[in-house]
């Protein structure tokens, strides 16, 4: 017998939905929704990106792997874990469709680690899967830490990835955090799990 789903009383109803941008890349909606008292409110706007992982990786001497890139957001060259979407059987880079992953997240992981700065490692564990942004976004973060790290390659990039390798023991990450020179949440979210 199937199980009736309740609808949480604070639920919003979406009452409209306009597709400001929708290209291979986004899709960015302007919404109107009706409140749980039946009020309406226009406009919200979401957008739709694909799910991607972050990797907080550590080499065989305990330091942290981490690259640098612009990130075009905040304008600013950034430190951070190697991070990248979850490729797609669809060939799209967002949307909730039913299973279009053609990777799973671990898979994800061991490659984009590999891609972004040559190292693999045997000793990975699952930390948390979450929401990007819940408030705007759709997508999910898949959160992992590799351990023992060793280089095996050179960097395998994209076309529009400029990065580069960096080792960071940990005091001198935590530092960098307290000083807001590592800037991506999701990313310390995942390195303050792995002591946990």
């Amino acid at each position: 017998m199937e199980e009736k789903k309740t609808k949480d009383p604070l639920e919003w109803e979406e009452i409209s939905c306009e597709h400001i941008v929708q290209d291979e890349w986004i899709d960015i909606r302007r919404l109107a929704y009706r409140f749980p008292d039946g009020s309406t409110f226009e406009p919200f706007y979401s957008y739709s990106r694909r799910n991607y992982v972050v990797i907080v990786a550590t080499d065989t001497e305990d330091n942290y792997l981490c690259v640098r890139q612009f990130r075009q957001g905040i304008r600013q060259v950034t430190t951070e874990f190697p991070a990248g979407g979850i490729e797609r059987k669809d060939g799209r880079e967002y949307g909730h469709s039913g299973d279009v992953s053609s990777e799973d997240a671990l898979e994800a992981a061991k490659r984009e680690l590999l891609e972004e700065t040559g190292y693999e490692s045997d000793a990975w564990r699952h930390l948390l899967t979450v929401p990007s942004n819940a408030t705007i976004a759709d997508n999910y973060a898949y959160l992992f830490e590799a351990r023992n790290c060793r280089k095996v390659s050179g960097q395998s990039l994209d076309d529009t990835e400029f990065l580069k390798v960096y080792k960071y023991p940990e005091q001198e990450l935590e530092d960098m955090i307290k000083k807001g020179r590592f800037q991506q949440a999701i990313h310390i979210l995942a390195l303050q799990l792995t002591k946990k």
